[in-house]
């Protein structure tokens, strides 16, 4: 009898073990092929990455068919090949050739590729209260590399009515993990490991402090009243009377294509129809025909409860099968995870509950870029990789957007481009340092105090007599403090 629950034990074990294999390469091979295109090396080699997106699509493919063994042998080939691209575009330019007896570079790999099974059409777009059931699943298709930490923008009063959010800390409390704590502050994991110089597996403890950013621009609101999703930044806004009122980080759409299916949360304009509180789930054909597809038992519905995936609270919109709704998996928050709806984290959706009138409109935008800027003050950018690559051009969409304003002579280019390759998803400054002149000396040294008539002591390379305080321009200093209008990341 011990022998035997020795066997099964051991059986159990080596299955999850399986299984859990299967997941990391999953989760690894989407992490390389979002490396490929956030670094920009997917539109500089569009013939090797033409190859990568097919063998990458049959791995998807086969997944949904909960085929695993060819899931798992064309996400290992999709893996190498991005390995390899990603290794070749990585060599310095003139680079010459390993030295003999070095590990020879491993060549793309090609493959013939079997025709994709036939499916009929079911759902082209998103569907009611869907959502992902596989972690691993929302782990990739959130995850992006941790960029470069982005430049440290000071603390400025100029634009504190167009930004949410704030740098700050969090003390971490019973049950923690880095993935939630990332999804309450609406930041990438591997975003707050790297803050924190920590891995982005590593174990929290209670009482332990973390350091984020998730400072960021309200985009211009086409509307002067309702709720505006940004797909980019992953964060919905509250408008009333054109001011923010609420803000939280989302889950939105995955942004898997197959020719069955089409996850991705659409844009365009809303009304609220109704609000409902412990709602049932109503699962669409179309989830009923992927559950089928999966292997897993096909659904009807779902009673309310901690198992319902739309939550304790849900808003229905004139969307076709879009909701606003609490999630049972919190940790999916700031990522695409979803089939379409808007989910939101269950210790902010209450509020947004509470704050939503039935009939109020509602847009979702897509603005990967974003600025602001003050007439005398710092201009901020703020960059997202575009998952759903609607925009073809980021770099020629923030210089667009600069120019227009007219601020191409205010801005460091070179900073513009940094935060454009980073894309780190917050705002960062973009000002020009302006040279000090010789006046300007002479105007910071007239607010000393070491004189008592106020004038203005001559300079090694001065010889100009003292300028008396009173014949000096104003200069319009305004103290600057930390101000994070709107926020309501904990």
């Amino acid at each position: 009898m011990q022998l035997r629950c020795i066997i099964a034990v051991t059986i159990a074990y080596c299955l999850a073990c399986s299984t859990h294999a299967r997941a990391d390469v999953r989760s690894e091979t989407t992490a390389l092929v979002t490396e490929l295109r956030v670094q920009g090396i997917a539109a500089n080699l569009p013939d090797q990455m033409k190859n990568i997106d097919a063998t990458f699509a049959l791995a998807e493919m086969y997944y949904q068919l909960n085929d695993r063994k060819n899931a798992e042998r064309y996400y290992m080939l999709t893996h190498h090949n991005a390995a390899a691209l990603l290794q070749t575009s990585q060599r310095p330019a003139g680079a010459t050739a390993p030295p003999v007896g070095s590990k020879k570079q491993q060549p793309l790999l090609s493959e013939s590729y079997p025709e994709a099974t036939p499916f009929p059409i079911t759902s082209q777009g998103p569907v009611l209260g869907a959502v992902t059931d596989n972690q691993a699943e929302t782990d990739v298709l959130n995850q992006q590399q941790a960029p470069p930490a982005p430049e440290i923008l000071p603390d400025t009063a100029c634009c504190s009515a167009r930004l949410v959010g704030k740098k700050g800390t969090y003390t971490v409390v019973k049950g923690d993990t880095i993935r939630l704590v990332a999804a309450k502050l609406g930041v990438t994991h591997t975003q707050l490991a790297a803050a924190n110089g920590l891995k982005p597996n590593a174990m929290l403890h209670i009482g332990q402090t973390l350091h984020y950013n998730n400072r960021r621009i309200i985009p211009e609101p086409p509307l002067h009243d309702g709720i505006v999703v940004n797909i980019p930044d992953r964060m919905l806004y509250l408008f009333q009377n054109g001011t923010v009122t609420f803000s939280t980080a989302v889950a939105l759409g995955t942004p898997t294509k197959t020719d069955q299916f089409v996850w991705q949360t659409p844009t365009g304009r809303f009304r609220v129809k109704y609000k409902a509180k412990d709602p049932t789930w109503i699962v669409p054909p179309s989830i009923q025909e992927e559950m089928k597809l999966a292997g897993k038992e096909v659904l009807t519905s779902v009673a309310p409860g901690p198992t319902n995936p739309l939550g304790k609270y849900a808003i229905s919109t004139t969307l076709p099968g879009i909701l606003i709704h609490g999630t049972s998996k919190p940790w999916s928050i700031y990522s695409y995870a979803s089939h379409g709806c808007i989910r939101v984290h269950p210790d902010q959706m209450e509020t947004l509950f509470k704050k939503v009138w039935k009939n109020a409109p509602g847009e979702i935008i897509h603005r990967p870029v974003k600025m602001v800027s003050s007439a005398d003050g710092p201009i901020l950018l703020e960059v997202h990789t575009d998952i759903y690559k609607k925009s073809k051009d980021l770099k020629a969409l923030a210089k667009q957007m600069i120019v227009g304003r007219g601020l191409e002579h205010r801005v460091d280019w070179d900073k513009v481009h940094r935060v454009v390759a980073r894309r780190s998803g917050v705002a960062e400054e973009i000002s020009r340092v302006p040279q000090q002149t010789h006046t300007d000396k002479l105007v910071q040294k007239a607010h000393s105090p070491s004189y008592s008539d106020g004038s203005v002591p001559l300079t090694n390379d001065s010889k100009e007599p003292p300028l008396p305080r009173a014949n000096l321009p104003l200069l319009g200093l305004t103290r600057t403090t930390e101000i994070s209008a709107g926020a309501t990341n904990p």
